[in-house]
């Protein structure tokens, strides 16, 4: 209707506003209502029947039809709204009854033909009120159409169509479209998250002036109160953060992200931009790593898929009690329980939750005990034994402490003294110290005969100027196990034992380092622990590789429980 209204010339529609408003208040429940009327038996006609003729098309719906369906009627006032788009002069319609609308005594329309050029007479009482044919058909067609599309269907009462506003004659104006000012409603801004993508060059302070709306004071301010200003300062080409703007264009919100866990969220409060941290938490998820010995063990692990730091934290933990260059073989199976934290589609922070190893030489299955993240067999060992301060029994005298910084009494230069020396006489026995395999027996001009013995925590330890070696190389032995006696061998002043300990391939004070003490499990801990490692320990034996979840191994368990 509004296309329509639309398409008339200015001086249509001043004239079709009053007689649409009038026809569509007054008339169209009257049309449509006698129109149902007309198609029921013995009917009187009360109703203005202004049929087009039956071969004219389109034309406007004729009420003079016989029944006809709902969807024929709808198609019939459908091609009487596409027939107003040309102009139907009202001498080739016939008017064959007129209806009493109450508040009108008469009507009178021109039905001369548009061809016909209009007199002064006529174009005065034009503008006096007279309607021209364009304005009384379209008032008929608007008045039958918008009072609901000719419904014949009896149990169906038409509502009465009608309109109380007084729109004004100004919204008809050549220059406004109607059909805007009309459908047009005022919807409240809603801000869009919107992504920026850092351009090489760009930076944050010309960024928030030229696109975010900020002033250099604002982002100076902002800058300051971040607690990583680095985050907006130090970024990266290829880095994006997400931005919304209101509607004058001015920053309403910045997120960004400075890894996958941790961001920080940045919203307007009046003047000021509220900060908030982000933390995001993954979802634990456990994958299980199966592979062989084919070479080295590192390249090994990595060909199951394991990150090079899940390699280098399993190296970290077989080589406790593995000497891999000694005791893996070619055929040695592993098997590894991985947990990782999953956020959109990335692992983040895996963690070894517990190893198996079956080799030729040795077999050794670990697992971590969550209460002090340690590693421990299923019986409760750990894989970090007590480690004895001295390597002999008995008290001896030190004659020279550890001094890296030591200057030599002949040239004056630095001469470390990487180890601790203990005046004793020869052939004192000394003893390891802690668990640990020989790595090397030997005999140097300066250092005498020496042993090196690589321990199960990782430590090294080395004893010089021995006069007697006990072990060979290679060897397995136990804390407390006598290695070697003690002597005077190579450059030396005295019988003693000049011994170390070397943490990291660095040289420490044997005295003051560090020393892991013994953290067996046992009692109510021993419990626990065995009962937190049940699930891992099948995940293992299972040799499903790939994603699972230790829970339905947990839920197996309780399962079982109930059934004894």
């Amino acid at each position: 209707m509004l296309r329509i209204l639309h398409s008339l010339p200015r001086t249509h529609k001043l004239l079709l506003l009053p007689v649409a408003t009038m026809v569509t208040v007054l008339g169209a429940q009257k049309l449509i209502t006698s129109y149902h009327d007309l198609n029921q038996p013995q009917t009187p006609l009360e109703s203005v029947l202004v049929p087009l003729p039956s071969d004219s098309a389109p034309g406007v719906p004729s009420l003079r039809q016989e029944r006809a369906p709902v969807a024929e009627a709808i198609d019939r006032a459908s091609r009487a709204l596409d027939a107003t788009r040309e102009h139907i002069p009202l001498s080739e319609l016939a008017a064959t009854e007129i209806v009493d609308l109450d508040v009108i005594t008469s009507a009178e329309a021109s039905m001369a033909s548009e061809a016909e050029p209009r007199d002064a007479q006529s174009q005065v009482a034009l503008h006096e009120g007279a309607l021209d044919d364009g304005a009384l058909h379209m008032a008929i067609v608007l008045g039958t159409i918008t009072s609901g599309m000719l419904n014949v269907d009896d149990s169906v009462e038409i509502a009465d169509a009608t309109s109380y506003e007084d729109y004004g004659v100004e919204l008809y104006e050549d220059d406004v479209s109607f059909l805007e000012l009309e459908l047009a409603a005022e919807e409240p801004f809603v801000p869009e998250w919107e992504t920026h993508i850092v351009e090489p060059g760009e930076t944050f302070a010309v960024l928030a002036q030229n696109e975010l709306g900020l002033g250099y004071s604002e982002v100076l301010a902002l800058l300051d109160d971040l607690p990583d200003p680095r985050m907006l300062t130090h970024w990266r080409a290829g880095h994006s953060f997400d931005y919304q703007l209101d509607e004058t264009g001015r920053l309403l919100a910045l997120r960004m992200m400075k890894n996958t866990r941790e961001g920080v969220l940045l919203e307007r409060d009046s003047d000021q931009y509220a900060i908030t941290a982000i933390e995001r938490q993954g979802e634990p998820v456990q994958r299980l790593y199966a592979g062989s010995v084919t070479g080295s063990f590192a390249r090994s692990a990595q060909a199951t898929g394991l990150s090079s730091s899940s390699v280098t934290e399993l190296t970290r933990i077989l080589q406790k009690k593995l000497d891999f260059r000694r005791d893996s073989r070619r055929g040695d199976q592993f098997q590894v329980l991985v947990e990782s934290d999953m956020i959109d589609g990335e692992t983040l922070d895996s963690r070894i939750l517990a190893v198996k190893y079956d080799g030729e030489r040795m077999d050794l299955t670990v697992v971590r005990n969550t209460t002090d993240d340690n590693f421990y067999t299923p019986e409760g060992s750990s894989l970090d034994p007590a480690f004895a301060r001295h390597p002999f029994e008995g008290n001896y005298r030190l004659s020279s402490n550890f001094n890296p910084r030591r200057l030599h009494p002949v040239t004056g230069r630095v001469s470390p003294h990487n180890g601790t020396d203990f005046a004793m006489p020869i052939g004192t026995p000394i003893t390891a110290p802690a668990n640990g395999r020989v790595e090397r027996v030997g005999n140097h001009h300066a250092a005498g005969r020496y042993i090196v013995v690589r321990h199960d925590n990782g430590y090294r330890t080395r004893y010089l100027h021995l006069s007697q070696p006990l072990v060979s190389q290679g060897e397995r032995v136990t804390m407390g196990d006598r290695i070697a006696l003690s002597g005077n061998t190579g450059r030396s002043t005295g019988p003693h034992l000049h011994y170390e300990v070397i943490v990291n391939n660095t040289p420490v004070n044997a005295m003051t380092v560090e020393l892991p003490e013994n953290t067996s499990l046992s009692g109510d801990t021993l419990i626990a622990f065995q009962r937190q490692a049940e699930p891992m320990l099948a995940a293992l034996e299972s040799g499903e590789t790939g994603t699972i979840s230790v829970a339905n191994y947990e839920r197996d368990n309780d399962s079982d429980e109930s059934l004894q």
